[in-house]
């Protein structure tokens, strides 16, 4: 992850007392991100093959790379098989990451949407980042605000809207084959990450020392 290659870089710079401030700060951030990840497989284990979704241990997202099921080609509006997934999942995983012993520690809620490079018709690699970038926010936006209309989570509709952003990457972060090529299916996807506080307690505790 970047931010051990933060703190280690950092180490050079500060004090033993500070190290070690930072390393137990490290270990409960390394402990509640397991936590988390082993609450979310342990929810959706047995949905993640029929949704094509997978849970990244390393960043705590929920990733669905069905690009069919999600939306049509160059729409934002929600197919109807991505909208029973979605009436499915958000409850639960809602659920899970409001737990007593997981809801002070939610930093974000971040809903991405990412694409390919490719565009419909042939227009400059320039335009298709723009065109991809407007899809990718329009699309997060519809599911941010399909999702928060759900009855399910109508009681947490406070604390979710004070944690939830919504963002549409375009292009900037597709995915690569096992050859180094672009795998444009995979690179169409929606995901779900949430981040703890611990970690933005060791990014603010490393930039107030060195800088």
């Amino acid at each position: 992850m970047v931010i051990f290659l933060f703190i280690s870089i950092s180490y050079m710079l500060i004090t033993q007392i500070e190290q070690k401030k930072i390393e137990e700060l490290t270990v409960l951030s390394t402990q509640k991100q397991n936590e988390l990840y082993e609450a979310l497989n342990m929810e959706f284990k047995n949905d993640l093959a029929k949704w094509n979704a997978v849970i990244d241990q390393q960043t705590l997202s929920v990733k669905f790379q069905t690009p069919d099921i999600l939306f049509k080609a160059g729409s934002d509006i929600l197919a109807v098989e991505f909208k029973n997934i979605l009436q499915d999942f958000y409850p639960r995983y809602i659920k899970t990451l409001s737990q007593p012993k997981f809801r002070d520690d939610i930093e974000e809620i971040r809903i991405e949407g990412h694409t390919s490079s490719e565009w419909a018709v042939k227009v400059s690699e320039n335009d298709a980042y723009h065109n991809n970038m407007r899809l990718s926010q329009n699309r997060t936006l519809s599911v941010l605000q399909f999702v928060n209309n759900l009855d399910e989570v109508s009681q947490q509709k406070k604390w979710l809207q004070s944690k939830t952003i919504a963002i549409g990457k375009s292009s900037s972060q597709i995915v690569m084959d096992k050859n180094g090529f672009e795998d444009k299916e995979k690179s169409r996807r929606v995901e779900f990450m949430v981040k703890t506080n611990a970690e933005i307690k060791i990014i603010k505790m490393i930039q107030e020392i060195i800088l």
